[in-house]
């Protein structure tokens, strides 16, 4: 017969385990009652030269968060249509999609395909490549991005445009 080992969980922690107070003297916890002297310890610390102060911590700010697509989609949308004192219901009509739908592609609570942007856009009188090219431009306002030598970032190809792959 062969002997198995015990089937144990083996657990690792991710956390290293905080620093505990160190354990009080079990007469300390009934009061009234006090240590024997032979088991008081010596409050002094031990003769060492000093250590130098740490620098304190510099709080570094989160890195900014970049917008959603989605998000900068549906601002430049509500913007050239209230631009254009324009209801949702008379642009929802013209691109022939819901009016609850665009108000959630402008608010950015839906990710809109290409034919539904298409579509609004061209309801508003603008191309699909204008409107994200103008969602482009929130893009870089909002990021603040700056290249050296312009003010665009160049990639090196003779297209300064936006190419959007799915």
């Amino acid at each position: 017969m062969t002997e198995q080992a015990p089937n144990e969980a083996r657990v690792i922690p991710l956390r290293p385990p905080a620093a505990r107070p160190p354990a009080a003297h079990p007469s300390a916890a009934r009061p009234g009652t006090t240590r024997p002297p032979s088991d008081r310890r010596a409050t002094a610390a031990p003769a060492t030269a000093p250590s130098p102060p740490r620098p304190a911590a510099v709080p570094q700010a989160p890195a900014p968060r970049e917008p959603l697509w989605r998000d900068l989609v549906g601002d430049v949308l509500r913007r050239e249509r209230l631009a254009q004192e324009r209801t949702l219901k008379d642009v929802a009509d013209a691109a022939r999609i819901s009016m609850p739908y665009l108000s959630e592609v402008e608010r950015g609570r839906k990710e809109a395909s290409s034919e539904v942007l298409a579509a609004a856009a061209h309801a508003l009188g603008l191309g699909l490549g204008d409107l994200l090219s103008l969602a482009q431009g929130e893009l870089v306002r909002v990021t603040g991005r700056r290249v050296p030598g312009g003010s665009r970032a160049r990639t090196g190809s003779s297209y300064d445009g936006l190419c959007l792959a799915a």
